[in-house]
């Protein structure tokens, strides 16, 4: 009887590329800015990225296109959000019996704190160029900057598994 055995480093491989933006705009403004000024149509999706911590429980938002014609998936994802919690004060104090709500910062990728959102190109090839888009990005008036990140330098990776 033959054994097959499977390496799985052959399920580690990454086949997308990361471009952070740092911006104070909404995810659907930013969008919309993106939808004009690239090739593509971002749509919101229904699925958002959940995320449980020790915390709670928060979404992530996702906009998503699939260009059928070069088969690549666009992802804009969010990378901040927070977490709020009801905490009662059971302390013998003046403000005792008083629920509070605290929130907490909750991050997709918790090593680029300073990072708004993320794009995500799947199965881009060889022809669509990566600096091309970076540049496009840029000349978006209300995006501070956008940048490729080294996604093998990314310990948090299986976040970005949906």
């Amino acid at each position: 009887m033959a054994i097959h055995k499977l390496d799985l480093g052959e399920f580690d491989e990454i086949d997308y590329h990361l471009i952070a933006i740092h911006t104070s705009l909404e995810d659907y403004r930013l969008a919309y800015f993106i939808n004009q000024k690239l090739p593509i149509n971002l749509g919101k999706n229904k699925n958002e990225i959940q995320i449980n911590i020790k915390e709670g429980e928060t979404k992530f938002s996702r906009f998503y296109y699939y260009d059928v014609e070069k088969e690549i998936f666009w992802n804009l994802i969010q990378n901040k959000n927070e977490v709020i919690q009801q905490k009662n004060n059971s302390g013998g104090n003046l403000f005792s019996n008083i629920n509070m709500e605290v929130s907490t910062k909750v991050y997709l990728l918790p090593e680029f704190k300073k990072v708004d959102y993320f794009l995500k190109i799947e199965n881009m090839d060889k022809a669509t160029d990566l600096l091309k888009i970076q540049s496009i990005l840029n000349t978006i008036e209300s995006i501070s900057t956008a940048y490729s990140v080294e996604t093998n330098k990314i310990k948090s990776k299986n976040n970005l598994i949906f």
